[in-house]
């Protein structure tokens, strides 16, 4: 898998990189993005460490900004990863705390009161600084759900079965609770290891970018 990996990485660096802040017009409404973090290499080129996608229809700009903007970890499992790594990382108690989910209005009946407010809204500050200084990323425009969902699970596969993609000694992630992430270098713990693209895949994924 590793020359897919290889082949991903190359086509995915030769994209328009986009930082923060992004003009929302560059960004398709429904599609994948590929995120690259600083300091991060492989295979001579800045190393994925996350691919994501949405399932919601033109919702891919919304998503990004759940991403980088929104200040709500609930909302943004990438965020309370970062938030995660972050506390981890100082052994803050507070991770506890940082790990409920307040979505529902059960959970917020529930666990508000508990939860020290100028405690969250510190560490979503702070995640938000990191990614907005820290991430970059490239998109490309997929309308059909069902391709996204497809191509997203493959890409991961390919990254995380590839032996030569590996995460730098100081890489962020190292500091997350999750076993999962630590191993794979990836800020994700679902579609890690199934099935990867093939050749075949491969060339349709560069007719999908070459055509937009």
């Amino acid at each position: 898998m590793s020359n897919i990996c290889e082949e991903l990485h190359i086509l995915f660096n030769s994209m328009k990189r986009m930082t923060f802040p992004f003009n929302e017009k560059d960004i398709p409404e429904n599609g994948i993005y590929i995120l690259f973090e600083k300091g991060e290499k492989a295979h001579n080129t800045e190393r994925i460490v996350r691919v994501g996608t949405h399932t919601g229809q033109d919702q891919l700009r919304s998503r990004l900004k759940q991403h980088f903007i929104n200040e709500n970890k609930d909302r943004s499992i990438f965020r309370k990863n970062i938030g995660r790594a972050l506390l981890n990382k100082n052994k803050n108690p507070f991770l506890q705390h940082w790990e409920l989910d307040l979505t529902t209005k059960k959970a917020k009946e529930a666990f508000s009161e508990k939860i020290d407010a100028n405690k969250q809204k510190e560490v979503e500050q702070a995640v938000t600084k990191y990614l907005q200084e820290h991430c970059s990323f490239i998109v490309f425009q997929v309308d059909d759900k069902e391709k996204r969902l497809e191509l997203e699970s493959k890409i991961i596969s390919s990254i995380s079965t590839c032996d030569f993609c590996k995460p730098s000694s100081t890489w962020f992630g190292k500091h997350s609770p999750k076993e999962k992430i630590r191993e794979s270098g990836l800020w994700l713990v679902n579609e890690l290891y199934k099935k990867p693209l093939n050749g075949t895949g491969m060339k349709e994924l560069n007719k999908i970018i070459i055509k937009k």
